[in-house]
């Protein structure tokens, strides 16, 4: 069913995008909460070497994603939501679009700091993204760190969110995204 403001779902690509981020996602986290702690004279061998490739493929992902987003409408919201719940919904939407692709950049520039390549889908070569040594790109290390914790709890905020509208609220827009 369409009307004018959009569609009443999300499309198949976007849904099959959405799905892909959450499971790369999972296993990033899974693998940075298992890998050992990063300190200097390390080599991106093991579990650092998959997270950075996973790294990049959250990165390539969210990309096509967020292109895909800005060039298609999203699907009608269910007219019981109020203007309070909408602003709260597109700002939480837009912080993780920015976190998602914050992450894997403040990552790789510091895995450029520490000397290590980055590949896509550990196979294509990227340039680096600060130099070897680089007191910023070391820096951004930590700041990475940070930045996954505020990814967490607004991933934490977004699954509350469709909980609320599937439990509470049974509105169908968790299905939308089904």
């Amino acid at each position: 069913m369409r009307d004018s403001a959009g569609p009443a779902h999300y499309s198949m690509v976007a849904r099959v995008l959405h799905w892909s981020v959450v499971a790369l996602i999972v296993i990033q986290f899974a693998i940075a909460w298992t890998m050992p702690d990063i300190h200097g004279g390390m080599r991106p061998v093991g579990l650092i070497g998959w997270h950075l490739s996973f790294g990049t493929a959250i990165l390539a992902v969210m990309l096509v994603r967020l292109v895909w987003r800005l060039s298609h409408r999203e699907p009608v919201a269910p007219e019981t939501i109020s203007a309070p719940l909408r602003r709260i919904s597109r700002g939480t939407h837009a912080l993780l679009y920015a976190l998602l692709v914050a992450l894997p950049l403040l990552g790789w520039a510091n895995a450029s700091a520490r000397g290590w390549p980055v590949r896509l889908f550990g196979a294509i070569p990227l340039p680096p993204l600060s130099a070897t040594g680089s007191p910023l790109g070391l820096w951004l290390g930590d700041v990475h760190g940070t930045v996954a914790i505020v990814l967490l709890a607004v991933i934490a905020l977004h699954v509350a969110g469709a909980l609320y509208h599937l439990l509470i609220l049974r509105d169908r827009t968790v299905q939308r995204m089904l």
